[in-house]
């Protein structure tokens, strides 16, 4: 689809920030400092443990590819990417080192209109786990920094956020279809007052007599326009940023490890709800969509069913309905507790 060499940052006020930057504005003095013999090595004290900064797209580019298991979508270099494509935030890895020997990987970029590091590709990225062959350098990592630092969205066991110190995230939410095989049975876990309402919404969709088209990626413009007009009287929607309207285009560009789809659900020649979804190692991601409900009250109803019956068809394993409730979500499936590491002040993220 696109271009696949990594782009390099050439703004002069989006210079890579300096060690001496770095090290004052996040890390935590007392726990790690700067290697004087090496320009981007610091010392985590009292242990035998180097990390070194890497800011070189490309560079990191490879460590990444080394590192990440690509168990997920958001293990995948080109998912990433395309959050850099859209934001161009500078890099920051983190390389942790023993006898020059590599033991792990923090993928980080440094967000300049916040002065804050997050994972790199922003805190989009969901079930984040710890890239390192030790485990016990773990625990070291949280010690390194002592502000303006956001891990979010960990995904590990309830017991080992508690050892850590991290907090609640917002939970993810997912529908093992292996447990619900078809539209019937997930029906059948609701009550029969809630059954009764879905298949109403249903009928009601259906009798305007929809037509369902897949993968017309040039629709993904119609979400950008339905998300912005669905919320301009309330919140506002993220697509309103130039930024996040390419990454989305990138998102659809960079699928090369996992595969791309759209659904578009058109009334009267009209697209009246689109639905970006994302395919890998047999998991359904439902990126984002976007419909007309008040025009058509019912359609995201309609649509999530449809959804749910779309993944059956290509045989997925589980649908991944991400991250945050929205006000629904809770009530349609099993939430799955997220945690974070959070050295940031309290406000929106």
């Amino acid at each position: 689809m696109a271009d696949s060499n990594d782009e390099t940052i050439k703004d002069k006020e989006n210079k890579p920030p300096g060690l001496d930057f770095i090290c004052s504005s996040f890390f935590n003095t007392q726990t790690i400092e700067p290697l004087s013999s090496d320009g981007n090595l610091l010392q985590i004290k009292q242990q035998n443990v180097t990390v070194r900064v890497e800011t070189d797209l490309q560079t990191c580019h490879q460590l990444f590819e080394k590192f990440s298991p690509k168990k997920t979508l958001f293990e995948l270099w080109g998912f990433r990417y395309a959050f850099y494509l859209g934001y161009k935030n500078q890099p920051v890895f983190l390389i942790f080192e023993k006898a020059k020997e590599p033991l792990g990987l923090l993928p980080l970029w440094y967000e300049e209109d916040k002065e804050e590091l997050r994972w790199f590709g922003s805190w989009w990225q969901e079930g984040n786990t710890f890239w390192f062959k030790d485990k016990s350098i773990i625990p070291l990592v949280f010690s390194l920094f002592q502000q303006k630092v956001l891990l979010n969205a960990l995904s590990m066991g309830p017991r080992t956020a508690r050892r850590l110190g991290l907090t609640l995230d917002d939970p993810k939410f997912l529908l093992s279809l292996e447990q619900y095989p078809s539209i019937n049975s997930f029906l059948s876990r609701f009550n029969r007052k809630k059954r009764y309402n879905l298949n109403r919404d249903r009928r009601i969709i259906l009798s305007k007599n929809p037509k369902t088209i897949f993968n017309r990626f040039e629709d993904i413009e119609r979400l950008f326009d339905l998300s912005i007009r669905r919320f301009e009287n309330k919140d506002v929607s993220a697509f309103v940023q130039e930024q996040r309207r390419q990454t989305f285009r990138e998102i659809i560009r960079q699928a090369r490890e996992y595969e791309i789809r759209t659904v578009s659900t058109e009334i009267d020649n009209e697209v009246v709800g689109v639905d970006l979804i994302a395919l890998h190692k047999g998991i359904y991601y439902a990126l984002n969509g976007a419909y007309d409900i008040e025009k058509h009250p019912g359609l995201g109803n309609y649509t999530n069913l449809l959804l749910i019956q779309d993944a059956i068809d290509l045989g997925a394993k589980a649908i991944d309905f991400l991250e945050v409730s929205y006000g629904w979500k809770e009530e349609w499936f099993e939430p799955i507790p997220l945690f974070q590491f959070n050295k940031i002040e309290a406000r929106s993220v």
